[in-house]
């Protein structure tokens, strides 16, 4: 996982980055997804093109052979995502990363369980593919069945599967207001929710790595508020040293599968891998605690952005914050919580 500072990943060149830049009299749309650049301005959307880019260039250069699969269907905030995926199709296809729209959500959903059985049939030319589902809120509620079905049965140890949620809170393109964690904690599927564009692209890339050490699918959260921003980040290759013990397949998808045995690894050694994962990787933080903190302030996703300018406007910057005993935390892994690093961060806390 990438080092995190207060404000967002600390910005790191991957190589003579600047002069790879420098070296071209004008930049073209299609350098977003060079792995030359690495630091790119990108959409939200963008930043997942990217991210499954970086997952087949981080598995190339540990010497794996995968490939990745990606199906879904649109619908704003995730409106653009099938647009941004064509454009980028050749470099998809250098990576061997497949690109089928759905029909609907829950065909889409299935077709990436599917993904995931490569290494129960013979004849499979890649280790694995990992597997990347997208659909707005709506979208989620109608999976429910295959998601269950899909998380239940599990993830390969060379493949993996990001389920994006695009979640519109206010109901601005939407028939109703709506959130994805609940869905997703139904179907016992750990939420990660990250707060920037940045972040988007950086747990992308983590929720596919975590996915393989659990074998569980992983959701990634994308309201709209930060899917639909745009910034220039940080997709250096080198920012990213998991620490996770190797897949072994003791919790991943198996033929035969009795579904009393499925339903043990998914409520304990699975979900323990997952934690195990987040806590080793630094995924959740906190911010300016010491001794002296007597105040805990905990936000996740959008929330963390707006306690952040919501501590700026009160004129509260580090200095204040320590001075006033404020700390914050951000628990980037939103379900299931991780106890250990909250529960340090809590002690000492007078509220």
């Amino acid at each position: 996982m990438p080092e995190m500072s207060e404000h967002g990943p600390e910005s790191r060149r991957d190589g003579d980055a600047a002069t790879a830049i420098s070296g071209h009299s004008a930049g073209r749309l299609g350098d977003r997804f060079d792995p030359a650049y690495t630091r790119v301005f990108l959409t939200g959307n963008q930043a997942l093109v990217r991210a499954l880019l970086a997952r087949a260039w981080l598995d190339a250069r540990a010497g794996r052979r995968t490939g990745g699969f990606v199906s879904g269907y649109r619908g704003s905030p995730l409106g653009a995502f099938d647009r941004d995926l064509q454009s980028a199709a050749c470099e998809l296809a250098a990576a061997d990363i497949h690109f089928i729209p759905g029909v609907n959500e829950e065909l889409a959903a299935t077709a990436i369980w599917g993904s995931q059985q490569l290494g129960l049939f013979p004849g499979a030319r890649v280790e694995g593919a990992f597997g990347l589902w997208y659909g707005k809120g709506p979208g989620v509620d109608r999976s429910g069945d295959a998601f269950k079905h899909a998380n239940l049965a599990g993830t390969a140890p060379m493949g993996g599967v990001l389920a994006v949620a695009g979640d519109d809170h206010a109901g601005v393109s939407s028939t109703t207001a709506h959130q994805s964690e609940y869905a997703f904690v139904d179907a016992q599927i750990p939420v990660l929710a990250p707060a920037s564009v940045q972040e988007i692209f950086d747990l992308a890339v983590t929720g596919i790595e975590m996915s393989r050490a659990s074998g569980m699918w992983v959701a990634l959260k994308c309201p709209s508020d930060i899917v639909e921003q745009g910034a220039t980040i940080d997709v250096a290759l080198d920012r990213f040293r998991f620490a996770a013990p190797p897949a072994d397949g003791s919790l991943h998808i198996r033929w035969p599968d009795r579904v009393t045995d499925a339903e043990a690894r998914l409520e304990g050694p699975k979900r323990d891998a997952a934690l195990a994962f987040a806590r080793a990787n630094g995924i959740d933080r906190s911010f300016g605690k010491t001794a002296a903190s007597r105040i805990g302030i905990v936000a996740a996703g959008k929330s963390w952005a707006d306690a952040e300018e919501a501590l700026d406007l009160l004129g509260l910057d580090d200095t204040a914050r320590a001075q006033a005993g404020i700390a914050l935390y951000k628990p980037t892994l939103v379900w299931p919580l991780e106890p250990e690093s909250l529960r340090a961060f809590a002690a000492g806390l007078d509220r």
